[in-house]
């Protein structure tokens, strides 16, 4: 687990231990199931058992573990209802900021989206999800910035660990990659061209497509769990 963060003076360090724990459960370096031991983690991060416990306490409201009686604190996975919000949160601040992309888009930020579409292309023939994860995030928040609505951009970056493990999990299927990176094409081509609903509507695909996907790879994680 990187604990690299745990040298920033400037945050409490419960919120250090929260955040390295949040992260590490999120790209899943702690997978589901995962019992996060307290001796074990406080002597990982250095730090007393107290801060510890405050971290755990949000990560329980955030959904992300559950503290049981006899076994402690442990990870818990995805659920349906997890991508549905996640998702539906991100189709409605995009809906939101759609106008201003719009409104605000220049030369610059469609030479930025071709450099990165030119990277995801190499990344598409060479059949790397790994790096093409990475670069799709970079696609999106590259326009998700163009808009420059700052309150919805912190809410959209409150976001950023779950639509980063989704969008691997979506990646992930060959599939999906071949159809998703088209999209891409095409939704720069609606933005370089004005056409707001066009591109909303494409938009508004291409991220329920990638719900669905997600839905299907917990379902087949499910089903494989129970056959084990």
């Amino acid at each position: 687990m990187n604990a690299k963060g745990m040298n920033d003076v400037s945050k409490p360090i419960r919120d250090i231990a929260y955040e390295t724990l949040k992260q590490a459960i999120i790209t899943g370096e702690l997978p589901a199931g995962s019992r996060i031991v307290e001796t074990v983690y406080a002597n990982k991060l250095h730090i007393s058992r107290t801060p510890l416990r405050e971290a755990f306490r949000k990560l329980e409201l955030d959904g992300l573990v559950s503290c049981e009686v006899r076994r402690g604190v442990i990870v818990r996975a995805f659920t349906i209802d997890d991508i549905e919000e996640i998702y539906g949160i991100r189709n409605a601040l995009m809906l939101l900021i759609t106008p201003s992309v719009m409104a605000n888009i220049n030369d610059q930020d469609i030479a930025d989206l071709e450099e990165i579409l030119s990277r995801m292309d190499v990344s598409q023939q060479q059949e790397n999800p790994e790096e093409l994860a990475v670069q799709n995030r970079q696609f999106h928040r590259r326009i998700e910035y163009i808009s420059n609505k700052k309150r919805i951009l912190r809410v959209i970056d409150s976001q950023e660990e779950y639509i980063i493990r989704f969008s691997h999990i979506a990646i992930a299927s060959v599939v999906r990659r071949s159809t998703a990176h088209q999209e891409h094409h095409e939704l720069l081509n609606l933005l370089s061209q004005g056409k707001q609903d066009e591109f909303a509507s494409l938009m508004a695909h291409h991220l329920e497509q990638s719900k669905m996907t997600c839905l299907e790879a917990l379902a087949k994680q499910r089903a494989q769990q129970e056959k084990d």
